[in-house]
């Protein structure tokens, strides 16, 4: 879990500096650039909550609650921020109508953190 925390952050960066300069003409030109950026900020702001959650079972290991949050904030990545790239790369809209599926893996992910924060909690 870690290594793959790792390895979405590093992508991240890489796709968010090919966006920046090396797709920056392509986006500007399709208006993609914010739904771009969207993308990047959520593979981070998730593959650091991956990161959290794999810090979290190896502390509290016992607890599958932090399995299934890392599990939900992986498909979510991999929905939510990969049909904004397609999107944003080839113009085809119709993928946009399955980045909510992405945002309910987050959400509901975000839920399992807070099941397993209530057993811990004193």
């Amino acid at each position: 879990m870690i290594q793959l925390a790792a390895c979405l952050s590093a992508l991240g960066v890489g796709l968010g500096a090919f966006g920046a300069h090396g797709l920056a003409d392509l986006l500007e030109s399709t208006g993609r650039t914010d739904t771009f950026e969207i993308a990047v900020k959520y593979q981070f702001y998730h593959a650091f909550a991956l990161l959290g959650c794999a810090l979290l079972a190896r502390q509290y290991p016992a607890q599958n609650d932090w399995k299934r949050a890392a599990l939900l904030f992986i498909i979510g990545i991999f929905i939510f921020s990969g049909s904004l790239y397609v999107l944003s790369l080839t113009g085809v809209t119709w993928v946009g109508a399955i980045t909510p599926l992405g945002g309910v893996a987050f959400i509901v992910g975000w839920g399992w953190m807070i099941r397993g924060a209530s057993k811990i909690i004193v």
